[in-house]
């Protein structure tokens, strides 16, 4: 009795171990076998291989901008020890390294079997590598240029080897921009220690260029020091000043170099993105389907009040442009002209602003899905949007301080900070409407479409009777896509005419700064009231980026506009 009991208790435990073996049997072994073992530690090694490359050649880099960052702040505050020219040796230095590392790169890693498998589609657009680095790069090249003149007609009173920096600098950027235009996509199999450590040792020397860009005024000062010493001779009084012997020659050199300056900061900006995206690119392997849906042409079709409100605002900035340009090429700009160039930007930004606040209400009264798979490309165009933005915010804000703390009761004033407070809501909302339009799923993606090729051969009344079917199963179609789709018209419509309002009107935004005086730096307010350098410093840190910004802005507006 005592037996019978003890099994019954004993039995269902047995049963459950027995089920469990029998399950264990029947289903798929748990161990892995030896070639898959032994492939999935390859492959974790190959990822511990590649993050301890990435992880080296990042702190190249850091160590390099290190270095250079320390000896641009010791000439800065102690510019006895550390002069001007000791920097410029250090950067040539840089720069040698870097040009001999792309004629490597060229010449030996991408001919090497192998070497490129990849592009990535996604990297270095068109217009990036179109506009941005052939203009920047042009520019930058004939700035040099213009600096190499300058310091040949004061060849009388300036060292020869000063020729030799500009003339290094003019082969790594036509060698550098040559390589991110040809090979800005390229996806690294080779040697690709060696090509992580290059592309990072000529980021940190493009971005120690742009530091010190933003912070040296030395060939200003040198400028308005000869335009003084220029003016003293006039009157009779003589100065030590080195003169140059001729005054036409190089006031054309001058105004060229203080033109074309901004441009170089701009293409020092440019190249670290495109150098950064192609050493993330480095060992990277894509399949080659990788590609991604068609998207229609750009066009103006149906768009009528945004190109005309555009052209309207493009005119006026051209026009208020061309006089306050004409102004700057005299002696002095006239208190009415500062009053009319910040008067159109305090007329303009509020209508910018409303239609981006506009177009963000109709994004989220549209029914189209969020965009929730990740993109890469995606993701940095907002990182770009947003660090470029803080150009022009932060110069606004030192404005907006500026103003209130001295005077707040002229008209000239008063239209300054009615323009810097603008310049923030503008960024701002215009940031907003461009993010919501790029994670919107774009139109673009119709309805399927039943294919012809697939109706099977049979009777001729079978056949009628299969196209009959087809044709009502495309009306049906689009009646449903009629359905669905219709009352988003006007939505569409409206963002339409709003993205390519804010596009010609960004572009108008980028001319003026881009090719013309800046009246940030030109009114003197700022100036006198945080110093020449400090203030200097300011508008050469943020400038670059507001040009930087309203270019990008464009091409986010653009997929925008082809989305909508």
């Amino acid at each position: 009795m005592t037996a019978r009991v003890s099994d019954a208790q004993e039995s269902p435990e047995t049963t459950a171990k027995e089920n469990e073996k029998e399950l264990r049997g029947s289903g798929p072994r748990r161990d892995k076998s030896w070639l898959v073992r032994h492939f999935s530690l390859l492959l974790r090694r190959d990822r511990q291989a590649q993050k301890a490359s990435q992880l080296f050649s990042g702190l190249l880099a850091l160590n390099v901008v290190f270095l250079g960052g320390a000896f641009i702040c010791s000439m800065i505050f102690n510019n006895v020890a550390i002069t001007l020219g000791d920097v410029w040796i250090l950067l040539a230095v840089l720069k040698v390294l870097a040009l001999l590392w792309l004629l490597f790169y060229v010449a030996d890693t991408v001919r090497l079997p192998h070497a490129v498998l990849y592009r990535d589609p996604h990297a270095g657009p068109v217009w990036v590598r179109g506009k941005l680095l052939l203009l920047f790069g042009s520019c930058t090249i004939l700035l040099n240029v213009f600096r190499i003149g300058y310091v040949v007609s004061h060849i009388h009173c300036k060292s020869e080897v000063e020729l030799v920096f500009p003339i290094i600098e003019i082969l790594f950027i036509s060698l550098q921009t040559y390589v991110l235009w040809s090979h800005s996509k390229d996806c690294a199999q080779v040697q690709m220690n060696l090509t992580r450590c290059g592309l990072m040792l000529t980021m940190a020397t493009n971005l120690l260029l742009w530091v010190l860009a933003v912070t040296n005024d030395s060939m200003h000062r040198e400028i308005e020091a000869e335009l003084d010493a220029l003016m003293e001779k006039l009157t009779g009084n003589e100065t030590n000043t080195c003169l140059c012997l001729n005054t036409t020659i190089c006031e054309v050199f001058q105004k060229g170099y203080l033109m074309l300056y901004p441009f170089s900061t701009e293409y020092s900006l440019i190249c670290c993105s495109v150098l950064y995206v192609m050493w993330k690119n480095v060992g990277r392997k894509l399949s080659h389907h990788i590609t991604g849906p068609g998207r229609p042409n750009f066009h103006l079709h149906g768009a009528i009040f945004g190109p005309l409100l555009g052209f309207l605002a493009l005119v006026a900035g051209i026009c208020v442009f061309v006089l306050f340009q004409i102004q700057a090429s005299g002696p002095s700009i006239g208190y009415q002209y500062f009053t009319l160039y910040y008067s159109f930007y305090v007329i303009i930004l509020p209508v910018m602003a409303l239609a981006c606040l506009m177009g963000t209400i109709i994004h989220g009264l549209e029914e189209r899905e969020m965009d929730t798979v990740k993109n890469p490309t995606r993701s940095l165009d907002v990182v770009l949007l947003m660090g470029a933005a803080l150009g022009q915010i932060g110069i606004s804000y030192f404005s907006i301080v500026a103003i209130v703390a001295t005077d707040t009761q002229k008209l000239l004033n008063r239209l300054i900070l009615a323009y810097s407070i603008l310049i923030i809501i503008q960024h701002i909302t215009q940031n907003l409407f461009i993010i919501e339009g790029l994670h919107r799923q774009p139109l673009w993606e119709g309805p399927m479409q039943p294919q012809g090729d697939s109706i099977e051969e049979g009777p001729p009344g079978l056949r009628r009777g299969s196209m009959l079917e087809l044709g009502q199963g495309l009306r049906r179609v689009s009646l449903a896509y009629i359905h669905n789709y219709s009352h988003l018209n006007w939505k569409r419509q409206v963002l339409k005419e709003i993205s390519i309002f804010l596009i010609i009107c960004n572009i108008t935004m980028w001319i003026m700064p881009a090719f013309g005086t800046h009246p940030e730096f030109e009114n003197g307010l700022e100036k006198d009231f945080y110093g020449y350098r400090t203030w200097f410093t300011i508008v050469n840190f943020g400038l670059p980026l507001g040009v930087f910004y309203r270019m990008h802005s464009v091409g986010g507006l653009v997929e925008v506009y082809l989305g909508a």
